[in-house]
């Protein structure tokens, strides 16, 4: 099967997402992937030029060593607002081509603009497509007055797509809301890698960090976004001086500077240690290292029928997870799956220090693991496929 994604992020720097995991399994079992994406990072990139070039990547993989995808990048204005003006004129030329060139099969969209210039090219040309939600898209948008319009162009979406796949059901109910008819939408779960997720290394990285076996480790990775809630725990790990409790964060963003500052403030030098990027293959040692994973983001409407993926590779590895209370992962885990759930990030130090003396983190943490034995992504991939034969 020939499949067509398009996308409104970066597919090289950002991730591994759903995206990635999934895509990269069907290029394994012989699907031909294109990928369509945007250079949303380019501000923070600095790179020079009013113009970007129209840019292709082969052999692209994230997540798997010997996936291949072709991702191409079109051209875009790098100025604020015209980034994505420009994106409606070169993404749907580079859709077209793509339909003449690559004659895809099916055309996947996780964005807006370009997944509604991707709809309407399929409809013209018979092509079935399908729109993967993993977020509600519309909070995602940077610039507060563009929000409303994008929520319309997300509803139209919902609602002209063959297929609407969610990656749970509170934002499977997101999408009907949205106007997506009921028969048309369906839940495949986020997956996790089992067997890469097994606890190893532990020592090798705390040693590495001078953790002592006495320190309780939290642990957070992935994007840093302004509403994290890495903030509120790092600072209540500073003023409330909680013993033998750290901080261990792997990932960049938009709380990196002020985690920094944060850090040499309060001389958490040895409390908050903060890693930029490592290799996914890394990750699994990092977990093991830690002793509960955090999930502290802010109760908002992005973050409300969110499932983060780091979720489910949380508890693939056995850790006990204490997140925030929101509608999307109490629905997706219910009360009884590892997570202990919290109202504000700030009482994550303490319900950590109480879950380690009573020893309860060892049995949250096998509940954690059992849940996420039956989220393999052999299984996910499978149930993809057959949903993507539906359509023809």
């Amino acid at each position: 099967m020939r499949i067509l994604v398009v996308q409104e992020s970066d597919w090289i720097a950002r991730g591994p997402h759903q995206s990635h995991h999934l895509m990269e399994r069907l290029s394994k079992r012989g699907h031909e992937i294109r990928v369509i994406d945007f250079e949303i990072l380019w501000r923070k990139r600095g790179k020079g030029g009013l113009f970007s070039e129209r840019q292709v990547f082969n052999n692209v993989h994230k997540a798997i060593e010997d996936a291949s995808i072709t991702v191409i990048r079109p051209p875009i204005i790098r100025m604020p607002v015209l980034d994505y003006i420009s994106l409606i004129y070169t993404h749907r030329n580079e859709v077209i081509r793509q339909i003449n060139e690559f004659n895809p099969d099916v055309i996947i969209g996780f964005g807006i603009l370009n997944a509604n210039i991707a709809i309407n090219q399929a409809k013209k040309n018979g092509i079935p497509f399908v729109y993967y939600i993993i977020d509600e898209l519309h909070h995602l948008v940077p610039e507060k007055a563009f929000q409303a319009p994008a929520k319309l162009i997300e509803s139209q979406n919902m609602k002209k797509a063959d297929k609407v796949i969610s990656i749970n059901e509170g934002l499977r109910e997101y999408t009907i809301r949205m106007g997506a008819p009921k028969k048309n939408t369906e839940v495949i779960r986020a997956g996790v890698d089992l067997e890469r997720f097994r606890c190893y290394g532990r020592d090798m990285v705390r040693n590495s960090y001078d953790i002592l076996d006495s320190d309780i480790i939290l642990f957070f990775m992935g994007w840093l976004y302004d509403f994290s809630g890495l903030k509120e725990v790092a600072l209540e790990i500073a003023q409330r001086k909680i013993d033998n409790i750290k901080l261990l964060v792997v990932g960049r963003g938009d709380l990196w500077e002020t985690l920094q500052e944060i850090r040499i403030a309060y001389s958490l030098e040895e409390k908050l240690i903060i890693v930029d990027w490592v290799p996914y293959d890394d990750i699994p040692t990092y977990l093991s290292a830690s002793d509960i994973c955090i999930l502290p983001a802010y109760r908002n409407d992005v973050m409300r029928n969110i499932v983060p993926i780091k979720m489910y590779e949380y508890m693939a590895a056995g850790k006990p997870i204490i997140a925030t209370r929101n509608y999307g992962l109490q629905r997706e885990f219910g009360d009884n799956s590892g997570i202990i759930y919290v109202d504000n990030p700030k009482s994550i130090p303490r319900i950590a220090k109480e879950l380690m003396n009573s020893k309860k983190y060892i049995e949250e943490g096998i509940k954690a693991r059992k849940f996420a034995e039956n989220c393999g992504w052999d299984g996910i991939t499978e149930r993809f496929i057959l949903c993507l034969n539906e359509l023809f």
